[in-house]
């Protein structure tokens, strides 16, 4: 295909903009930790939370820094999303925060890359941390990208499957599938049609459901998005060819696309107490360790069971990973008063004390290894199973690329016009996802 002038120097402001955007905002402990960390000082935190436990529990968290370091004082400004923190970390100056946090560990490619987040190997080689002995493989994974640590893990989540337990007694459902047939075959039985809807239905599979996202159903499936060259794997690798058409046949086992979407319409907000799980309109759901605590609140009138997601079928002796996530916290490259800053987020990821009472607090996975086996951590049954699924040996998360999420929103683009049946040719329609991939992260480079 030829180039049109008009979209190379498009190509070129972007390219120039990306430099500009690393050259900007790069900082280190050499260029930009200067201030005295024992001074008093005033440095500002940016995060997400919104929900009102969620807001407590970070003031809680930093009354407690404030406490073990009374020289420091912490503005927090919460329910911050990627967008603004993002444009706030490229503007700079007074008005920014020198601590930001974010959920998106999809993004720490692009934070990393651009410079939007500092890099903390300075930090982390004075103070002598091991991160081999502080945090998970996963999360020390997706915390950095092609070697540079801009950010650390603030809290991790772990993906499993919530099952009502009275709708399976009454299926004559002894136990959890543990395989992905095994879990058609139990969706079908809880599932109960009524006319052109469902009286309840056993899962919702489609891709705009809660949390049913393609990422989340990969992590049952041994895959590799990208291969040694940093190509898209999506055509290469079976793994993404297997689970496309698995989730399809659940679809069309289940009603349906059409039909399925129309009841989705139907659901309540996935943050509040009509939650479709929690009213029982459906009966198992994929979702993260937080839901435990918004069922405690909504106060469900049925047994809640949890479980690990079910594994390829050719893959039992792996069940129990899952997907994990997390939360992740970085330094602004701006910030001058970098050296303070550093002593928040060491506290907030690495204080064992700190990391368990946030956790409490907040309902998700801590996110050290001394933090899991604490003694102070609040755990029943149910939480425990996500517990175990962070430590799986073969739990994953997503890989990180230059661009942030933006391969994973069109790979999810893709998969939802497969299952609506949109593609007849999968073979080709993932050799032409992954070309616009590579096409996409060429260009951001």
């Amino acid at each position: 295909m030829p180039v049109h002038p008009r979209r190379a120097a498009v190509a070129l402001a972007v390219t120039a903009s990306t430099a500009l955007l690393a050259s900007a905002c790069t900082g280190s402990a050499a260029d930009g930790a200067s201030d005295d960390p024992d001074a008093k000082t005033t440095i500002t935190f940016w995060h997400g939370w919104s929900a009102p436990t969620e807001v407590k529990a970070i003031q809680d968290n930093v009354a407690r820094f404030e406490k073990a370091h009374p020289n420091i004082k912490v503005k927090v400004v919460g329910n911050i999303n990627d967008d603004k923190l993002s444009q706030a970390l490229r503007a700079g100056g007074s008005n920014g925060p020198d601590v930001a946090a974010s959920f998106t560990t999809s993004n720490v490619g692009k934070f990393c890359h651009s410079g939007a987040l500092a890099d903390l190997k300075p930090f982390l080689e004075k103070d002598k941390v091991d991160l081999d002995k502080t945090f998970s493989k996963v999360l020390q994974d997706y915390t950095q990208f092609e070697g540079k640590r801009c950010s650390l893990p603030l809290l991790s989540d772990a993906y499993g499957l919530y099952y009502n337990k009275d709708a399976f007694e009454a299926a004559g459902i002894t136990a959890p599938p543990k395989t992905w047939s095994e879990f058609r075959e139990v969706a079908k039985k809880l599932t109960k049609e009524k006319g052109d809807s469902y009286e309840q239905l056993g899962f919702m599979p489609n891709y705009l459901g809660y949390e049913t996202v393609p990422s989340h159903y990969m992590s049952q499936w041994d895959h590799t998005y990208f291969d040694e060259n940093g190509k898209s794997n999506l055509a290469e690798d079976p793994a993404f060819a297997e689970m496309l058409t698995y989730q399809k046949s659940l679809v069309d086992g289940l009603g349906g696309f059409a039909k399925l979407d129309k009841y989705r319409t139907t659901f309540g907000d996935e943050w509040g107490a009509k939650h479709p799980f929690h009213t029982g309109q459906v009966a198992m759901q994929l979702d993260g360790e937080w839901r435990l605590n918004f069922i405690k609140d909504a106060k469900v009138d049925f047994e809640v069971g949890v479980a690990p997601l079910p594994v390829a079928d050719d893959e039992v002796a792996e069940y129990g990973k899952g997907y994990l996530s997390g939360t992740i916290i970085g330094l602004a490259p701006q910030s001058r008063k970098q050296n303070a800053a550093w002593k928040l987020i060491k506290y907030m990821t690495m204080d064992t004390d700190a990391v368990v009472e946030f956790a409490n607090g907040i309902g998700n996975v801590p996110s050290t290894l001394e933090a899991l086996k604490s003694p102070k951590l609040k755990v029943d049954e149910r939480f425990k199973v996500f517990l175990d699924i962070a430590q799986h040996p073969e739990s994953s998360t997503s890989d990180g690329a230059v661009n942030g999420s933006t391969y994973q929103d069109t790979f999810q683009d893709f998969a939802q016009k497969y299952e609506k049946g949109q593609v007849k040719d999968l073979k080709k329609g993932l050799e032409e996802t992954a070309a616009q991939i590579d096409r996409d992260i060429a260009q951001a480079k």
